[in-house]
């Protein structure tokens, strides 16, 4: 585990440095205190960033990840819900207790009254009121009572009388910080008041062995409980049992408990009624088979249960374990062999597990390095034929004509983009002597090496047919050259080496013209190519077509042309890459858009013209890569 030392940790030591030196100086003060809360806080924040650390470190393996996943999964629940069972057994346990002694109390002082009622109404006299009394006494110890109407009666003799303003009822009084049960009734002319403390004990009797019951003061914490007599020789019955099993813990609650104050009977004070049980006093209280049964079977059955429980707990983590070996195993094959790969040795494979996902994947991860062994193959096959794609296309570019010729009437400009590394489009211009001048444009059927090696041949045909008929004329002397370099016999002799010796769908578009600067005519073949466009005063006409291509049939037949050229015309030779590349809505450049172009433009330099041409077909287009190999060839007359 590394951590990056940032500006906390420098600034953490040095915080620490300057504490330790005013420490050891025996400095004081608000500086030091200062100092010492900028310590924790950057203490504090050190320690989160290497807890992060930690945790990362920890959680970096998959096995580990797993291990804290299963932990918040199972481990973590099962908390819980124990925690939430004791609490839910301490929640209802609780308030049970509480509900069955107050509920027990206020039965009793409810009982009290029902019994004052009948001396209330009946009139024996005192000794059957003294013996009422007696008896009442030996279910409420120390209970004082307090008859009146035309006479005072008072049990014993010195018994607490009620104020004027007692009200009818019964209930729960606090006189001197002590807690007293009490009823009052008074019918026609006849009062009957009853009084007892509630002592520790006499709580212990509402509901037996229930557990320790205390009532508190709420605001002074005082116990309001009398307690209990010194003669009394009885267990008292107010305590917490012990424990009866390792589960059978202690539950404390609590609940407030209305009281009537004895100096203000209109007044309500609320006291705290204090419970301490266990699970098995509520059971036992609460339960109506035999003690036994709360005692013995249940806590059995729920030994049986939690037995049940780990057993399938112990299964359920030999599941867990089983299947976070394969996975953790399959995750490390899948990491050792992406290492392997990474390295370079992509003909390692992982062992398939499985015919599960992880098995799938380790499958996918075989074909993968296949794949990527195969694109190795095919890669360096790409970069073998892109090297030969590079020297053809070096070559090719060795075929087309190095300089313009040396003619004083005549200027000429040429541009070829291909489409791809080599072009299919051909252009030449060759000169005969010092006045005559051939031009050559040829558009090869299709794009790429194949349309580049026919466009060699046809380069190499034609200069052979040129240079044959220039050997004829030659023996036949100066005026005889003239009439024997036929533009049409050499298309026509272009063709039909080209039939022969290649294959039936390839063809090429060919344009043949031999200019003479002494008469500035043109002589003319044009092949199936795009007819030249000749821009003269403004105006535009294009040039005849004289046969078809060559290439695709044997007994083609070609004628001359002848053009005059004037000062300042300009002649655009061009192939249908200019024309014919589409826009986004599939319409064509076109013919007319090039010749308005050209019309627009004929009056600047040759290669602003091309520049312009070029640029107008890709803004058309809206790309940079061509959809045809583009070719241009300007001839101006001076």
């Amino acid at each position: 585990m590394t951590v990056r030392i940032g500006w906390v940790e420098i600034a953490f030591a040095v915080v620490l440095a300057i504490y330790a030196v005013l420490a050891t100086l025996g400095v004081t003060g608000p500086s030091r205190a200062v100092l010492k809360v900028v310590l924790s806080a950057l203490g504090f924040w050190l320690a989160v960033r290497i807890s992060r650390a930690v945790v990362k470190q920890m959680l970096w393996r998959l096995r580990n990840r797993l291990i804290v996943a299963y932990f918040f999964i199972a481990v973590v629940p099962i908390i819980l819900i124990t925690l939430l069972a004791g609490l839910g057994v301490a929640l209802v346990g609780g308030q049970i207790s509480i509900f069955l002694v107050t509920s027990e109390l206020e039965r009793r002082t409810v009982s009290l009254r029902a019994s004052i009622d009948l001396l209330a109404r009946d009139t024996h006299g005192e000794t059957w009121a003294e013996n009422v009394a007696r008896f009442l006494q030996g279910r409420y110890p120390g209970l004082q009572l307090v008859i009146q109407d035309n006479r005072h009666m008072a049990f014993p003799d010195d018994a607490l009388s009620p104020r004027p303003d007692w009200p009818k009822g019964n209930g729960l009084t606090v006189k001197d910080g002590l807690l007293y049960g009490w009823a009052y009734t008074s019918i026609d002319n006849r009062s009957v008041f009853a009084i007892f403390p509630v002592t520790r004990d006499y709580v212990g009797t509402l509901v037996p062995d229930i557990g320790e019951t205390t009532i508190l003061n709420l605001e002074t914490n005082h116990a309001l409980l009398h307690p209990s007599p010194p003669n009394a020789n009885a267990p008292t019955r107010n305590r917490l049992m012990p424990a009866v099993n390792t589960f059978d813990f202690p539950i404390w609650w609590g609940a407030l408990i209305p009281t009537m104050a004895w100096n203000e009977p209109a007044k309500t004070e609320t006291q705290w009624l204090h419970m301490r049980t266990r699970p098995s006093a509520v059971l036992r209280t609460v339960l109506t088979q035999k003690v036994d049964f709360a005692n013995e079977t249940i806590p059995m059955l729920f030994f049986g249960v939690a037995i049940l429980f780990l057993i399938a707990e112990g299964i359920a983590l030999i599941i867990g374990v089983s299947l976070t070996k394969t996975i953790t195993g399959a995750v490390h094959e899948l990491y050792a062999g992406t290492v392997r790969v990474m390295k370079g040795d992509l003909a390692h494979r992982i062992p398939i597990g499985g015919k599960d996902q992880l098995g799938e994947l380790s499958v996918s991860f075989n074909e993968m390095s296949e794949n990527l062994e195969r694109l190795l193959v095919i890669e360096k096959e790409r970069e073998r034929l892109q090297t030969e794609l590079e020297i053809a296309r070096e070559v090719q570019t060795q075929l087309y004509p190095k300089r313009t010729p040396d003619v004083e009437s005549l200027r000429l400009t040429a541009v070829c983009n291909p489409a791809r590394m080599v072009s299919g489009d051909y252009y030449d211009y060759q000169q005969i002597d010092d006045t005559n001048v051939a031009v050559v444009i040829g558009d090869v059927a299709g794009k790429g090496i194949s349309a580049a090696l026919l466009m060699a041949t046809v380069q190499s045909s034609f200069r052979a047919q040129l240079r044959g008929s220039l050997e004829l004329a030659a023996g036949a002397g100066e005026e005889g050259c003239r009439v024997s370099v036929s533009t049409s016999r050499v298309v026509s002799h272009l063709n039909q080496q080209l039939y022969a010796d290649t294959a039936p769908e390839k063809y090429a578009t060919f344009f043949l013209g031999l200019y003479d600067e002494t008469t500035h005519s043109l002589t003319y073949t044009n092949a199936g190519h795009l007819p030249p466009i000749l821009i003269r005063s403004g105006l535009a006409s294009a040039l005849e077509v004289n046969g078809m291509v060559v290439g695709a049939f044997p007994f083609a037949k070609y004628d001359d042309s002848r053009l005059n050229l004037t000062t300042n015309d300009l002649l655009v030779f061009y192939t249908d890459g200019i024309t014919e590349p589409e826009n986004a809505y599939g319409e064509m450049f076109g013919e007319e858009r090039l010749i308005e172009l050209l019309v627009r433009n004929a009056d600047r330099d040759e290669a602003d013209i091309v520049s312009s041409v070029i640029d107008a077909v890709r803004e058309w287009t809206g790309s940079d890569e061509l959809q045809d190999d583009m070719t241009l060839l300007l001839l101006r007359q001076l």
